[in-house]
């Protein structure tokens, strides 16, 4: 498919055929490097507080609000928190004025 040009072929020398088959492979690479991103975890209320660069008592005041309890999982009296997710459910807005 791609043996009849190289990283040095101009592009007004492609056929839009080769424009196209390019594009969709270089998308397919990058959706497939997307797909599945490590996952990062903080533990305890001090990863809570370094999530959001606060206090103990701040921290314990985000947990307790409730608004990223979709990113904690709690197992007694560990907590694993997922950052990316936790991160997402804080920059959402709720409520205020319509």
């Amino acid at each position: 498919m791609f043996t009849s040009f190289n990283n040095e072929t101009p592009i007004a020398a492609l056929t839009v055929g080769q424009l196209k088959e390019i594009l969709v492979s270089q998308q397919k690479s990058e959706t497939i490097n997307t797909i599945n991103p490590e996952k990062r975890y903080v533990y305890g209320i001090s990863g809570i507080a370094s999530i959001f660069n606060c206090s103990i008592p701040t921290a314990n005041r985000i947990k307790a609000r409730g608004k990223i309890d979709k990113a904690i999982t709690q197992i007694g009296r560990k907590i694993i928190v997922d950052v990316d997710l936790a991160l997402e459910l804080a920059a959402k807005k709720e409520g205020g004025r319509k």
